[in-house]
């Protein structure tokens, strides 16, 4: 059982169930979460800072690996998304924010095989023209949904990220990848072709 209260991390940052994300933790306050997360070996939500609140849904966040000390108590550590929350209520009685939550369940539903393999192939064609190669997906412990490992490798804005975050629907959130990357594509391949002007101009071929 997840516990319903946990420490809060309000950050410009979407994070997704499975997406790893590193993190510079800097701030006495968040050096003081985190130590004691570290500790007691729990999870703290995410949440997208918006203005002087934060979105009302996050996901919680595991600290896989402490990747660097520093002298003055700041830290390196990579973490990785976990579960889908709602706030209930938010506390403000520690040195950070900690909040009552409310786990959102994960969709269970079947989906259509023939979807999937047109949401695969376009996102295999974005992922070439994005990093030089296809994606082979990834080896995790955890099983997490096929959109949420998808969005994580794509170049979408915070509030597109919000969105695949807050559906709790596979078929709506595949249903907006699909759309996003059909959208994305042409200028990844126009960006390509540009590219391969510049670099042909650029040695003396016209």
């Amino acid at each position: 059982m997840r516990p319903a209260r946990i420490p809060l991390f309000p950050l410009d940052v979407v994070l997704l169930p499975g997406m790893p994300l590193p993190l510079h933790i800097f701030e006495p306050r968040y050096k003081i979460m985190i130590g004691r997360c570290l500790r007691e070996h729990i999870e703290f939500g995410m949440i997208l800072a918006q203005d002087s609140s934060g979105a009302p849904i996050g996901c919680t966040a595991e600290i896989t690996r402490k990747i660097k000390d520093y002298p003055d108590g700041q830290m390196d550590i990579l973490v990785e998304g976990r579960a889908v929350f709602r706030i209930i209520e938010l506390l403000d009685d520690k040195e950070y924010y900690e909040a009552v939550v409310d786990y959102l369940p994960e969709d269970a539903m079947p989906q259509d095989p023939r979807k999937e393999n047109e949401l695969t192939e376009v996102f295999q064609q974005c992922h070439l023209l994005l990093f030089g190669h296809l994606w082979h997906g990834s080896h995790q412990k955890h099983a997490f949904a096929l959109a949420y490992k998808l969005a994580a490798r794509l170049p979408l804005d915070l509030k597109q990220r919000q969105t695949i975050l807050e559906r709790r629907n596979e078929s709506e959130r595949r249903e907006f990848l699909l759309q996003y990357t059909n959208e994305l594509l042409p200028k990844l391949a126009e960006r390509q072709v540009a590219r391969q002007c510049a670099a042909a101009n650029g040695h003396g071929i016209h």
